[in-house]
C-alpha cells in the first residue's frame, strides 16, 4: 500500500474561523502544519487544542512583513472577513489583502511551493444577475465602506493571476460565498452569529432592510472539503472557482428558522440597510462540481444546529 507524502503545509490565518478548521483538517490529514496568525480577529483559543500535537506549530506574524519559512504548500487565508472588523481598519484590511498577497507569492516562489488563495463572492459586488458564475466580472463600488475588503481581495486575485503567467507559479483561487459553523466570533456582525447570539439572548432580531435579501450558506465542514480538493487538484485548474452552498434563502427565511431551532421569543424589527450591502449573492457551483466532483452535504438545519450549540456556551 502507497503511503500518503506528508506535507509541512503554512497556513495564514490559521487562528480564524476557517483557519483553524482548515488545520484541524490537515493534521487529521496527516501532515505537518504552520499556523500563522497576528490574532486580529483570530484567536488562540481556536488553535489551543491543536498545540499538542508535534505536528503543528503556532507562530504570532502580521503577513503584511516577509515571512521566509520552507513549507510544500501555503493557504493564504489571512485578512478580516466581516465588515465590523474590516471596517474597524480599513487601510490594514486592504494592506492584509495586497502586500499579505505580495509577500505569501514571494514565499511561494522562492521555495517553489504551491498556493492556495482564500478570495470571496465579495468580488462580484452587488451582482446584476443571480446565480454568479465565474466569469462575472462584478459590480463594485471602489470607494465605499466595503471597497477595503472588495477591492482588496480582487486585486489579490489579480496579483496570484499574474505570479502565475509571469513566473508559472502553482496557484489555487477559491472564491467563498457565506460560510458559518462553530468557532465564528459571536461579535462579528455576521448575519448567521448575529441571529443566533441575538435569538439565543431573547433579545430584538436585527433585520436590514425588508429581509428580502438572499444569501446563501455553507457549511465550514463543506467548506474546508472544497479547499482539499482544490488545493490537490491538477496543476492547470487554477481557478478562480465558486465555493459555496446554492441554496438561496432570505434573511427573513433564515432568522425564522433560527427562531425555531433555538425556542427564542425574540420579534423581528426592521433597520435601514447598510451601504452598498448586496441583495442576492448565490454561487453558481457547477465548475465546482465537475472539476473538484464536489457540492455541499450539510443542510441549513443540520448545519445552524451545530452552530447554535457551539454559540449556546456563549450565553449560558
Amino acid at each position: 500500500m502507497r503511503r500518503r507524502k506528508i506535507k509541512r503545509i503554512l497556513v495564514t490565518g490559521g487562528g480564524g474561523f476557517l483557519g483553524s478548521h482548515l488545520c484541524e483538517r490537515l493534521l487529521n490529514d496527516g501532515h505537518e502544519v504552520l499556523c500563522v496568525d497576528n490574532f486580529f480577529t483570530g484567536a488562540r483559543e481556536n488553535v489551543v487544542h491543536l498545540l499538542k500535537n508535534p505536528r503543528f506549530e503556532l507562530m504570532r506574524h502580521d503577513i503584511t512583513f516577509p515571512l521566509y519559512v520552507e513549507v510544500d504548500e501555503i493557504y493564504n487565508l489571512a485578512c478580516p472577513a466581516s465588515p465590523i472588523h474590516y471596517q474597524f481598519d480599513p487601510v490594514q484590511t486592504i494592506k492584509t489583502s495586497v502586500l499579505g498577497a505580495v509577500n505569501m507569492l514571494g514565499l511561494a516562489k522562492r521555495i517553489r511551493a504551491k498556493i492556495f488563495q482564500a478570495s470571496t463572492s465579495e468580488v462580484y459586488g452587488d451582482p446584476e444577475f443571480t446565480p454568479q458564475t465565474e466569469s462575472y466580472w462584478g459590480h463594485v463600488n471602489p470607494i465605499g465602506l466595503r471597497s477595503c475588503y472588495d477591492e482588496g481581495k480582487r486585486c489579490a486575485e489579480t496579483l496570484f493571476f499574474d505570479y502565475h503567467r509571469q513566473h508559472n507559479l502553482q496557484i489555487k483561487v477559491a472564491r467563498i460565498f457565506n460560510t458559518y459553523g462553530p468557532r465564528m466570533l459571536p461579535n462579528d456582525g455576521r448575519v448567521v452569529s448575529n441571529l443566533i447570539m441575538q435569538a439565543l439572548q431573547g433579545k430584538d432580531i436585527t433585520i436590514y432592510g425588508d429581509g428580502k435579501q438572499t444569501r446563501s450558506f455553507c457549511y465550514v465542514d463543506d467548506l474546508i472539503e472544497a479547499f482539499i480538493r482544490l488545493m490537490s487538484s491538477p496543476s492547470d485548474v487554477t481557478g478562480p472557482i465558486n465555493i459555496g452552498n446554492p441554496e438561496e434563502f432570505t434573511i427573513v427565511q433564515l432568522s425564522d428558522l433560527i427562531l425555531k431551532l433555538t425556542d427564542s421569543s425574540s420579534r423581528l424589527i426592521y433597520c435601514p440597510l447598510p451601504t452598498d450591502d448586496p441583495r442576492q449573492r448565490r454561487p453558481d457551483i457547477t465548475k465546482a462540481e465537475q472539476t473538484l466532483a464536489w457540492k455541499p452535504t450539510i443542510n441549513l438545519q443540520e448545519g445552524l444546529t451545530r452552530t447554535i450549540n457551539y454559540f449556546r456556551e456563549f450565553v449560558e
